[in-house]
């Protein structure tokens, strides 16, 4: 039987990781062997970034809704307000808090004031 080599398969299978690389630096965009690992640590930092823009996001709305209290009132903070908010039963979320206090700050100051009584 003759010996077959993979030619095609393997020349595919190259070049999908080698178009992975594309914009990449130096011999990491260049060479297979180089550039299969740096695709697989570029995939692990991608998945670990994911995970890290939520965390990002949820202090980033809570600066803002803190940052808005503080126009309100100097004494009213964070902690005490989300506290009242679930004392009030009123169920909105930190995203569209911080939305609010940017952007439509009357209608989160009157948030405030039905948390607060």
């Amino acid at each position: 039987m003759p010996r077959t080599k993979t030619g095609a398969i393997r020349r595919r299978r190259h070049k999908k990781v080698l178009k992975l690389t594309k914009g990449f630096r130096g011999t990491n965009r260049r060479l297979y062997k180089r550039a299969k690992e740096a695709s697989l640590h570029a995939g692990q930092y991608a998945y670990i970034g994911r995970k890290l823009r939520k965390r990002d996001m949820r202090k980033l709305w809570i600066i803002r809704i803190n940052a808005g209290l503080k126009q309100i009132n100097q004494q009213f903070n964070y902690s005490r307000f989300i506290n009242n908010l679930k004392k009030a039963d009123i169920a909105l979320n930190r995203k569209v808090l911080s939305e609010l206090a940017i952007s439509d700050f009357d209608t989160f100051k009157e948030i405030v004031v039905k948390s607060q009584k």
